[in-house]
């Protein structure tokens, strides 16, 4: 039975998605990606976005994240209307309230990991000795005390990755979405890294959306919803 994606347990709304639609212009044919499509994600909530290839779950993550504007509808960050915003106000909530990662970890490869969880904090305005504490904290938490000081070429991917897990929540970000984070790794260290982004999602309350192929680690997410056609599912 479909059931609307919008129907959520109780709690603050983190990240909304109302009647999205996302259109591309090839020449003179419309493709329609997403088709007004709907979503709800409450804080400490772990939902897994499932789809086959082409059908539109990096645009929904880019439209979700405030990188891509949709064609029609609205998207609301902790309660807030984006539609409307300009393009300076919507990187500066972007950074204050969205963290992002990726498949491939992108750290910076010059610094260390402490360096790299610290640095998004300082371009945040956070004082240099408060953003290592925090850092400390957060590496620790995923498991990463003893390699603070190990660029990212001197850890495994593994910890790399765990290493990106810990900067996107270094700012303390309402919402977090993740792209296949787990994708590049095998599945013994896939499970130890989502064990990690489970307890930090839960510990610190972000709304979490995270896209993968894997079926079985979203069959043990929060929530499970698919794209099919454009139109978001909760099965």
């Amino acid at each position: 039975m479909n059931e609307t994606a919008n129907q959520t347990a109780n709690g603050t709304s983190m990240l909304e998605l109302q009647t999205v639609r996302r259109d591309y212009h090839q020449g003179d044919t419309n493709i329609s990606v997403l088709r007004d499509a709907s979503l709800s994600i409450h804080g400490g909530q772990l939902t897994a976005l499932v789809g086959p290839s082409g059908s539109g779950k990096s645009t929904l993550l880019n439209i979700a994240g405030l990188l891509e504007r949709p064609t029609s509808g609205e998207v609301l960050i902790d309660g807030m209307p984006t539609s409307s915003l300009g393009s300076r106000r919507r990187g500066i909530l972007r950074g204050s309230h969205i963290g992002f990662v990726f498949q491939f970890h992108r750290l910076l490869p010059e610094f260390s990991a402490m360096e790299n969880v610290m640095i998004p904090q300082m371009l945040n305005g956070l004082a240099r000795h408060e953003a290592e504490d925090r850092a400390e904290a957060l590496l620790t938490m995923v498991g990463l005390q003893d390699r603070q000081s190990h660029r990212p070429g001197r850890l495994s991917g593994g910890e790399q990755q765990r290493v990106a897990i810990a900067r996107a929540v270094a700012n303390a970000p309402r919402v977090l979405l993740a792209d296949e984070p787990t994708g590049n790794l095998d599945p013994d260290t896939a499970d130890e890294v989502f064990s990690h982004l489970r307890s930090i999602v839960h510990g610190t309350g972000a709304a979490a959306l995270i896209v993968t192929h894997n079926e079985r680690l979203a069959s043990t997410m929060d929530r499970r919803l698919t794209i099919e056609d454009g139109v978001i599912v909760e099965r």
